[in-house]
């Protein structure tokens, strides 16, 4: 039997100054990508992302930007050019990428290196916008588009919520019928 617990939760107190937290933030925030109603068909339908391939990639990049460490090697833009071409990237998936690796980051880790992925995060959506939309995308959090760190508040889970309640309105995507 599982045992209860009626202790709040606790803020994050680690950082993401290891490759084994890199990894499990990877790992945390692309599992939420591929559940999302709106990013998750991108990546499984339209890119059909081998995840035991992609993960590793995935991380080394972050390993790479936020701790210096070798062992990436690619090219993103070409392959998010490429998904671009088949389902053309809006404001609304640049926001909801980056409200998730938000969400994901400030849920599970605290400090300078955590503060820098989210900086590299904005500055990705950033680039990648400018060059394949022609439009520079600048995230501003409005404090409603993603759930509190469960500490401040009861989190809500999104992916399991019927469309039909207009969830899907804020993310500028219109619910189906």
């Amino acid at each position: 039997s599982a045992v209860k617990s009626d202790a709040a939760p606790v803020p994050p107190v680690r950082d993401l100054d290891t490759p084994e937290e890199v990894a499990e933030m990877v790992r945390r925030f692309y599992q939420d990508v591929a559940q999302d109603p709106l990013l998750g068909p991108i990546f499984m339908e339209v890119a059909q992302v081998d995840w035991n391939e992609h993960l590793p990639k995935l991380t080394a990049f972050w390993n790479r930007v936020l701790l210096g460490l070798p062992g990436f090697s690619g090219n993103p833009m070409r392959a998010h050019a490429e998904v671009h071409e088949q389902v053309p990237f809006t404001p609304a998936l640049f926001d909801r990428w980056l409200t998730l690796f938000h969400d994901t980051v400030g849920g599970g880790w605290v400090g300078p290196r955590a503060d820098q992925a989210l900086a590299l995060a904005r500055n990705v959506a950033r680039v990648h916008s400018a060059q394949l939309t022609g439009t520079a995308f600048e995230w501003v959090p409005t404090g409603e588009a993603g759930d509190p760190p469960c500490w401040e508040a009861s989190v809500v889970d999104h992916r399991d919520v019927d469309e039909r309640d207009g969830v899907d309105a804020r993310l500028g995507v219109s619910p189906r019928r």
